[in-house]
């Protein structure tokens, strides 16, 4: 997943995106470090809160 990615491209930290989202920094934080897979709703509030399409959080470059 590209939140850490696409959060850092947007300037918002974690604690930003935490507020903006309604979903805990300790949380995102284990989502960005691959230790925890989200749910959709906890992606879409992601997405919504970082101002992208879902599908900008999934890209895969091969």
């Amino acid at each position: 997943m590209l939140v850490k990615k696409v959060r850092q491209e947007k300037g918002m930290t974690i604690a930003g995106l935490a507020r903006k989202s309604g979903v805990s920094a300790s949380h995102l934080s284990d989502i960005e470090k691959n230790f925890k897979i989200p749910s959709l709703l906890v992606m879409v509030r992601i997405a919504k809160a970082l101002n992208v399409d879902i599908t900008e959080l999934y890209k895969v470059k091969w």
